[in-house]
């Protein structure tokens, strides 16, 4: 069994995993991008029961009827999601958190429908280590 360890930006909120992952996807809904200020959202999937909360106490946000998305409610890095409608029993996790975010790589793409056009192509970009040279 993995152990996945993970936390906010400002290190007030820690988390712990144990058990894999049912999926890592990327999701590309308007919503998963307004809360977290990203064109696209890394969300790794797991049994509610396998994430332990170890230090602090997330701020939690219904963002619908059935969502609740936690958050730290000192540097805003967003965490949890939970949506018991759809999913019971069910949290995804922020895969950005995670201490070695390469632990478990993403499977697939979601909520491709509303991905943003120019995000189909910015494998194609010009790319550089650190910044572009400077003019």
């Amino acid at each position: 069994m993995s152990t996945i360890t993970g936390g906010c930006h400002c290190g007030a909120i820690r988390y712990e995993i144990q058990g894999e992952a049912i999926v890592h996807a990327l999701c590309h809904c308007r919503d998963c991008r307004l809360h977290a200020g990203a064109p696209v959202v890394g969300w790794t999937m797991y049994a509610e029961d396998a994430v332990k909360v170890t230090k602090g106490e997330p701020k939690v946000y219904h963002s619908s009827e059935h969502v609740r998305r936690h958050f730290c409610g000192d540097c805003g890095t967003g965490l949890f999601y939970f949506n018991a409608g759809m999913m019971p029993g069910i949290i995804d996790i922020q895969s950005a958190t995670y201490d070695d975010p390469e632990a478990v790589p993403a499977t697939m793409q979601i909520q491709v429908a509303e991905r943003l056009r120019w995000m189909e192509h910015a494998h194609e970009l010009p790319a550089f280590d650190r910044f572009p040279p400077q003019p």
